[in-house]
């Protein structure tokens, strides 16, 4: 028996209505974005939401509660905790526990290499640049593990998913899409002037995929840089532009059962 053909005007036109509907300031509450919401300094916006995404995984009460440690521990200044802190200070954090498998330990790896980064570059915005030949950040994000991982350790490795190991990287590209979406609507921060959000992807979590699979518009099963792919595929063909906007539907959707 043959499935039913899918509409896709339909399918895009009941898109762009949840995306409407989610895409507003009530979503910034209850999910991880808030943190860096908290800030308006362009470096203490994108140090907090580079550790809040690292961390986003599981319930989200949890992850906020997490991310407060975090900034706790700097002092709700960030970006002046990442220029001023020494190995003294870190001494403190590296065995307690932050969320789940990411261990002070893991925490005190990335203020280390976050303070070399800044120690080179004005905005972590340089270390993802998009060059000319490429569509989406499949190469940038290797790219940029190369350099954050630095004299990489397996442990904290685990926690900057690898494209090239087929990774859906859904923290990462959830990151990319806070710093680089700019559509005034007041959620995303649009502070990385310098990438286009032409490249941008879906985050691919349990609910985005999920949802783009009832609709018909994702057949690969497992949630992988190859779903990331596909899914790309069909929704630039609706919204060149700006893609990742239906994140916000597609995540609503599925996370409230609006469906």
């Amino acid at each position: 028996m043959s499935k039913k053909k899918v509409n896709l005007d339909e399918v895009f036109s009941l898109l762009n209505e949840k995306a409407e509907q989610y895409n507003n300031l009530d979503f910034i509450e209850l999910d991880p974005i808030s943190i860096p919401h908290r800030f308006s300094l362009k470096q203490d916006i994108e140090i907090s939401g580079f550790l809040t995404a690292t961390i986003s995984w599981g319930n989200r009460k949890a992850i906020l509660n997490s991310a407060q440690k975090m900034l706790d521990f700097m002092d709700n200044s960030p970006y002046d905790f990442i220029q001023n802190f020494t190995g003294k200070d870190l001494k403190q954090i590296e065995t307690k526990a932050l969320h789940r498998t990411f261990s002070g330990e893991d925490f005190a790896y990335f203020l280390k290499s976050l303070q070399k980064i800044y120690s080179e570059f004005e905005s972590l915005e340089q270390l993802f640049i998009v060059n000319e030949n490429e569509t989406n950040f499949y190469h940038a994000l290797d790219r940029f593990r190369v350099v954050f991982l630095n004299e990489d350790t397996i442990k904290t490795s685990k926690h900057v998913s690898s494209t090239y190991k087929n990774s859906a990287a859904k923290r990462l590209i959830m990151y990319l899409r806070w710093m680089v979406r700019d559509d005034k609507k007041g959620v995303d921060f649009g502070i990385w002037k310098n990438i286009d959000a032409k490249h941008l992807s879906i985050p691919l979590d349990v609910h985005t995929a999920n949802i783009s699979r009832e609709l018909g518009l994702l057949k690969r099963t497992q949630n992988d840089w190859k779903a990331v792919a596909e899914l790309d595929l069909i929704i630039r063909k609706y919204n060149p532009k700006d893609p990742a906007v239906y994140d916000f539907a597609l995540f609503g959707m599925g996370v409230n059962k609006d469906f």
